[in-house]
């Protein structure tokens, strides 16, 4: 016996799909205009932040073209349809990121005690236009990010550009004041240092989701209390709590009730207290439960805990 809570056919990502465009278009052409200025002052830093630009319109690519396919309707073997592609996108994203701060890395060490010239006019100018069109996007991303894993791909990656852009800025004012062109290589180290922790941080995010680990903020042990805490409920096994995408957490058990909710047909009764307990207190709205009689218990091998 089943019983299910609002089947979304759609992911929470799929609201900003606009403003993923907005915000690729704007990277995009900073990543051309960063180039042509690190091409011209020779700073590696800036060099760096392009580099991390074209990750994050890479990145903000697939983001984007992974919310367009999950909104494809659930058909044949996929019964979530493309909800996934969203987290294998942002797995994506972080082995990018983690490329990227990796390269400007071992380059910084390699200009270490030869650091080459740096025409600092063309440095600070095109940091600062990188700087305001950072911070345009993350105004657009930021409402959004607290609820997709995708979109906080796109959120982290933006908001390490602008950073990236800030330490260009201080070290092109450095090198403009003092001529101290060593500047330059701690800028890219600073880069390269602000990538990496947050490559991990979203790795680890995408990989929980992928392992199937219960959603951040669905403690089981509060779940099942919960759960025989319903009236005509005697125990429950074989409880499981996971995520299909961002804003799609999913739980799914076998509940044992008397056998007197089950002959007097109150079963109806107990999935509605169930399913309202769940997603009143833990926001899943997305639950499926198998009601058993005590003597059924018997009769599963193996029953998980």
């Amino acid at each position: 016996m089943g019983h299910d809570h609002g089947h979304a056919h759609g992911t929470v990502a799929a609201g900003h799909r606009g403003r993923l465009t907005v915000v690729l278009a704007l990277t995009g052409t900073v990543f051309v205009v960063e180039v042509v200025g690190a091409l011209l002052s020779g700073s590696l830093a800036l060099l760096a932040d392009a580099g991390h630009m074209a990750t994050d319109a890479l990145g903000i690519g697939m983001a984007l073209t992974a919310v367009t396919l999950a909104q494809r309707p659930a058909r044949g073997r996929r019964t979530f349809g493309l909800q996934r592609l969203e987290v294998l996108a942002a797995v994506a994203n972080g082995l990018l990121l983690l490329g990227v701060g990796g390269y400007v890395l071992v380059e910084a060490v390699r200009r270490i005690g030869d650091p080459p010239e740096i025409h600092s006019g063309w440095m600070l100018s095109v940091a600062l236009l990188g700087l305001a069109v950072n911070l345009g996007s993350l105004a657009l991303l930021r409402s959004g990010q607290g609820d997709s894993l995708n979109l906080r791909g796109a959120y982290l990656e933006v908001l390490g550009d602008a950073l990236g852009s800030v330490a260009v800025i201080v070290a092109a004012v450095v090198i403009a004041t003092t001529g101290w062109t060593a500047a330059d290589v701690l800028a890219s180290f600073a880069v390269g240092c602000l990538v990496l922790p947050r490559a991990w941080s979203l790795l680890r995010e995408a990989f929980d989701v992928l392992l199937e680990a219960a959603p951040r903020g669905v403690d089981l042990a509060e779940v099942r209390a919960h759960v025989l805490g319903v009236p005509g409920v005697l125990a429950v096994h074989d409880l499981h709590a996971w995520t299909i995408t961002s804003g799609q957490p999913v739980l799914s058990a076998h509940v044992v009730v008397t056998d007197e909710m089950l002959a007097d047909g109150h079963g109806g009764r107990v999935l509605d207290a169930l399913g309202a307990c769940l997603g009143d207190h833990f926001d899943l709205a997305h639950c499926t439960f198998q009601l058993e009689s005590a003597g059924h218990q018997g009769h599963e091998s193996p029953v998980h805990d």
